[in-house]
């Protein structure tokens, strides 16, 4: 796939960006390098290669699912400006 000129300002115009006509020729070169490289990766044998999530091979620290720090909840509302039936209270903002 090549992209001319044309090409290349309607993807700047969908891109929002501003190109001056003048440098659309340069603009469509580079988007054709990319595609060329594009089109260099799709030629890579992956037959057989597991999917990576890190360059590093690395697992995520796991913990128990458990609670530690529960029935605490008139600790926390003595922190709160007001505080009413076991919630926050919070005044209203919309009328």
């Amino acid at each position: 796939m090549s992209i001319d000129e044309t090409t290349a300002a309607r993807v700047a115009k969908l891109a929002r960006i501003k190109v001056e006509p003048d440098a659309l020729p340069a603009l469509a070169q580079e988007f054709n390098g990319i595609l060329g490289f594009i089109e260099q990766l799709s030629e890579v044998d992956v037959e057989g290669v597991e999917p990576m999530t890190s360059v590093t091979p690395q697992r995520l620290k796991r913990r128990k699912d458990e609670v530690t720090d529960g029935n605490q909840q008139d600790k926390i509302l003595s922190n709160a400006p007001d505080a009413r039936e076991g919630f926050f209270a919070v005044p209203k903002v919309v009328e």
